[in-house]
């Protein structure tokens, strides 16, 4: 019988042996790999292409959010479980337009991350039961109001969100170019269009919108 790949993500090496731990006691399920940022986590699911990656949302470098939207844009076969501390509404509704099959909270992880595993490796979705009552609420509010769940943020690029997650983590502009391996002069580019699609003039606006859109985490909290 053919295990479900999976490749953990979170950059807390203690929570990646724990489920590391909890997933390979079970016989049809095999961890293929880790990583501990987004950045990683794109690459190693192209090398290794796993059936299933447990993406744990706010990481440094590029946030899990990013990185589910490059995997799932690049048409990789890997599902994405995203992972949180949170139920929030801005988290959830970010992680099903970024192509998440699942969101589950961390606090159930030990009780539900095998069938969440087992459920999205056979095509179906799997969300914690709060998360879900809380997804169906919104939508059938969105629905009854007409609107729709794409927000101003949902205007950028990949490249543009990548670039604002280093701003809001306080890279300089040559840093940035260096991790992107783009030329300083287009770091500039990017951000003076994010920054007119937000219609944000200045880097402490730009930080504070990155971090009430869950793009990086705040000072005290963690997902």
């Amino acid at each position: 019988m053919k295990k479900i790949s999976v490749l953990l993500v979170d950059d807390h090496t203690v929570v990646r042996q724990g489920f590391r731990s909890l997933l390979s006691a079970e016989s049809d399920i095999e961890v293929v790999g880790e990583a501990e940022n987004g950045r990683q986590a794109v690459q190693l699911a192209r090398q290794l292409s796993p059936d299933i990656v447990v993406m744990d949302i706010a990481m440094p470098q590029l946030n899990g959010l990013e990185a589910t939207r490059q995997i799932v844009g690049a048409g990789l076969r890997a599902k994405v479980l995203m992972l949180s501390s949170y139920a929030d509404d801005e988290y959830v509704q970010q992680s099903t337009e970024a192509g998440a099959s699942g969101y589950l909270l961390k606090q159930s992880a030990a009780d539900d991350l095998i069938k969440a595993v087992r459920e999205i490796a056979q095509g179906n979705a799997f969300f914690s039961p709060s998360v879900l009552k809380r997804l169906l609420e919104f939508y059938r509010e969105s629905c009854l109001k007409g609107r729709t769940s794409s927000q101003r943020g949902g205007q950028l690029t990949s490249r543009e969100q990548e670039v604002l997650q280093l701003v809001a983590e306080g890279q300089l502009n040559k840093q940035i170019a260096g991790a992107l391996t783009i030329s300083v002069k287009t770091v500039e580019k990017h951000r003076q269009q994010l920054m007119n699609k937000l219609n944000i003039h200045d880097i402490a606006g730009l930080t504070r919108y990155a971090v009430a859109r869950g793009v990086v985490e705040n000072a005290g909290r963690r997902a």
